[in-house]
């Protein structure tokens, strides 16, 4: 296939579903109890509200939205740092737009730049090192946030700067790593999965033999996939073959994007300008060991955690925000209390309910509310 309507096709869709009720048929566990089946990617989360795909799928499969976006996963302390490099006089701080409204403990980045702080959106990092070379009195921030599909730009982007000698361009990195993050579930006591719809866009960068453990070690299958509705119900009917074949393997359905080996020259730009953390703190999910990514020494001039004074504090959700229990798959995002109550898209009390690739967002823009409310 060639075109995107072509992975959107009603009659394709059709026929691929009444292969997934065929299969789930002949596994006998799925008669007992539905089948866990988590998407890694909010990517995925979108897709599958916005065409309706959890409707069509049958009983026995139970669809879990894990982690996989990662401006969902930001702790709120993260964002008070934010808030607190945007306020110094001197700085102009940059972010991707879907970070703007994440609330901190006292505001976000939105509401500091309405109070004055100089905020601006941009598109790309190198939309920010183009900043900081225009205004050289400046000091230029870039929020680096994102799994392994965003980081090679960030670091390509570091690397220019240093090539350059820009002295005024710093990057606040917040980059997370997708593997610890699948084992961290893996490990959680009070969840099962299982199979694995494996991120698309991260396995574009880092290729697929870094799920091996998830089979090898969990006996869990996984099956990379893409992101239209095609994409996902094949993944779906692949995983299936494995359940019922008693099988655990690593399978790539998005042989188009991703490539078995990843993309070596990304992962070789990353692997110069960062390293792992020793942990890293995860909304919802607590502090998961080398789970994220800092700057180099090499590369310290250009790292914002040592050029500024940051408050560098846990800040607790709120109490009646339920995004954790969302984010582990312990509850859908409709079973949360504030959920399109004191919590939606216009006053977010959860990073869920903000980016479009948040489980709680992509409900309230494409669930059934109407049911849920009755």
């Amino acid at each position: 296939m060639k075109f995107v309507d072509e992975f959107r096709d009603p009659k394709m869709a059709k026929a691929v579903l009444e292969q997934i009720h065929a299969v789930i048929k002949e596994i006998p566990k799925a008669q007992q109890q539905p089948l866990q089946i988590m998407e890694v990617c909010g990517g995925h989360t979108h897709s599958i509200f916005r065409y309706g795909l959890e409707q069509l799928l049958p009983k026995e499969i139970e669809l879990v939205h894990g982690p996989g976006c990662p401006v969902c996963v930001l702790p709120m302390g993260r964002v008070d740092d934010c808030v607190a490099i945007a306020e110094q006089p001197d700085v102009i701080f940059t972010t991707f737009g879907d970070a703007m409204r994440v609330p901190g403990s006292k505001k976000s980045l939105q509401q500091a730049k309405a109070d004055g702080c100089d905020v601006r959106m941009v598109y790309s990092p190198m939309d920010a090192l183009a900043l900081a070379i225009a205004n050289p009195d400046k000091r230029v921030v870039f929020f680096g946030l994102g799994f392994e599909t965003t980081m090679p730009s960030t670091a390509l982007t570091v690397k220019q700067a240093k090539v350059q000698g820009i002295d005024n361009f710093f990057l606040f990195c917040n980059h997370i790593t997708i593997i610890p993050t699948i084992k961290a579930i893996l490990d959680s006591p009070d969840m099962y999965i299982d199979g694995f719809l494996g991120p698309g866009h991260v396995s574009m960068v880092i290729g697929q033999k870094p799920y091996e453990f998830v089979s090898r070690h969990y006996d869990r299958p996984l099956v990379v996939s893409g992101f239209e509705p095609l994409d996902v119900l094949q993944s779906i009917h692949m995983l299936l073959l494995q359940i019922r074949d008693g099988e655990a393997r690593i399978e790539n359905q998005y042989k188009r994007i991703v490539p078995d080996g990843g993309n070596t020259q990304a992962l070789q730009a990353v692997a110069e300008v960062f390293e792992l953390r020793e942990f890293f703190e995860w909304r919802g999910l607590g502090s998961i060991d080398h789970s994220g990514v800092q700057i180099r020494e090499g590369y310290a001039a250009f790292d914002a955690e040592k050029q500024f004074t940051l408050p560098n504090l846990k800040i607790a959700d709120p109490k009646s925000c339920q995004c954790g229990e969302v984010l582990k798959g312990v509850i859908k995002p409709w079973q949360c209390k504030v959920f399109g109550k004191q919590c939606t898209p216009e006053t977010p009390l959860g990073a869920l309910m903000v980016s479009t690739e948040g489980a709680c967002s992509a409900y309230h823009s494409y669930g059934r509310i109407d049911a849920v409310n009755m």
